[in-house]
């Protein structure tokens, strides 16, 4: 549902909202401005107008089929107003700060967010989340800004996790490793078999690593900590974050060598082919997939390393937020009721031909295994995190980049690796 920048965001970004919960979903399309349904401002009591950044065709014409079911319920009016994602994504603070906004934007929990609620430019949603009561606390909390008020609707999630071939761990003789003790070993056999365990994708997505790090650093020191880390509240410098690269390291002899040449669509060749056995990566991964190998894919959490710690998973959540300024709160209101609800949901997923995660634990999504699986991982978790920089800024992605990257060369620099991101963090966060 939103875009991506730099690199994972322009990919995913071309994908929409069905692209970021799927698998299978259309491979990534180019995003085009598209000429408005309807105005871009509200009147009070007119149409609400939605500002969205969802233009490849899918995800465009199941959001247009959305506000034709809205409209047609006769509790009130929208129009949708589509634009190009990139162009979305840079005009987004001039929307939300202009005298007459539009009412409702799509866009994606996490930072962003937060930092627009904390500027006070979204409206209270609160009294819509009166009705959810049976989205999961984990999708609620990541839903709440500091003052504890709601300021997004969610409307799907996908998830991170180990991606194998099922049928090449059934001939390597291997399960899937629960600890992180059980997938070290996983990895030696694989390496014994002469198989690099861990693909990784590095070329020109070296954003990859950043699972990594988000992985390890909720596995060892819990999402709170994670997320204030990556809001600039605690330091890269922190002997607990040195722990996580220092876990990270023991990992570091089973990547595979040829990843950090190539891009993750690469990575993700080699694991269909066999050459690597298994690669964390998003659900998104699979658009490089052909078809026929989708139904031998599983996947894996990743492994517990300490289990006091509070599970929490990865699991970047796109939906809706509100302009606090908008002239028809109630209607605007009306609408992501609708939105955050069954039909709305399971129309999209109907309508965008996706198989999507749908927000509401009631709306069906694919019935497939794999998506099965998925869910309840997710349902499982106590917190969600979202992806680096969304946890973050866009403008410490860069110096997260060549930081991890840094350290898969040479680990054995990590103090100074350490330093040199607490600096960079430093410039984003305090100027």
């Amino acid at each position: 549902m939103s875009d991506f920048d730099p690199g994972r965001r322009r990919f995913l970004g071309h994908l929409g909202l069905a692209g970021m919960g799927a698998l299978g979903a259309s491979s990534f399309l180019s995003a085009c401005a598209s000429s408005a349904s309807g105005p871009t401002t509200s009147n009070g009591s007119g149409a609400v107008t939605i500002q969205s950044n969802l233009s490849s065709p899918q995800a465009k014409a199941a959001m247009e089929k959305l506000i034709e079911n809205f409209n047609a319920q006769g509790k009130g009016t929208a129009s949708l107003n589509t634009i190009a994602s990139e162009t979305f994504r840079t005009q987004l603070p001039t929307y939300l700060t202009s005298a007459n906004p539009p009412d409702l934007y799509t866009w994606y929990a996490g930072s962003v967010a937060n930092d627009y609620a904390s500027k006070n430019l979204l409206l209270d949603v609160s009294d819509v989340w009166k009705s959810l009561g049976d989205y999961p606390q984990s999708l609620r909390t990541l839903s709440t800004d500091a003052s504890g008020k709601q300021i997004f609707v969610p409307m799907n999630n996908y998830w991170w996790g180990f991606f194998y071939r099922k049928s090449n761990f059934a001939k390597w003789g291997v399960q899937e490793p629960k600890t992180w003790t059980d997938f070290l070993a996983l990895c030696e056999t694989l390496k014994s078999k002469g198989i690099p365990p861990i693909g990784i994708g590095l070329g020109d997505t070296p954003w990859v690593a950043s699972a990594w790090f988000d992985y390890l650093n909720i596995r060892i020191n819990g999402a709170p900590f994670h997320r204030e880390l990556l809001a600039g509240k605690q330091r890269f410098d922190d002997p607990r974050v040195k722990a996580v690269f220092t876990r990270w390291r023991e990992a570091l002899p089973y990547f595979d060598p040829k990843g950090k040449a190539y891009p993750f669509q690469e990575a993700t060749t080699a694991l269909l082919a066999g050459k690597t056995g298994m690669f964390l990566i998003g659900t998104f991964f699979a658009d490089a997939a052909p078809k026929d190998a989708l139904g031998d894919l599983d996947f894996f959490r990743f492994p517990i390393i300490d289990p006091a710690v509070p599970l929490a998973e990865e699991a970047p959540t796109d939906g809706f937020f509100a302009s606090a300024k908008t002239a028809n709160p109630t209607g605007t209101r009306a609408l992501l009721s609708y939105l955050s609800g069954v039909e709305a949901q399971e129309a999209y997923v109907k309508a965008s031909s996706g198989i999507v995660l749908p927000a509401n634990p009631r709306a069906k999504a694919s019935d497939s295994p794999l998506v099965v699986k998925g869910k309840a991982m997710l349902d499982e978790a106590k917190e969600l995190t979202q992806f680096f920089n969304r946890d973050s800024s866009d403008a410490l992605q860069p110096t997260a980049d060549t930081a991890l990257t840094k350290f898969i060369d040479k680990p054995d620099q990590i103090d100074a690796i350490l330093r040199e991101w607490q600096a960079g963090a430093e410039k984003v966060f305090k100027g």
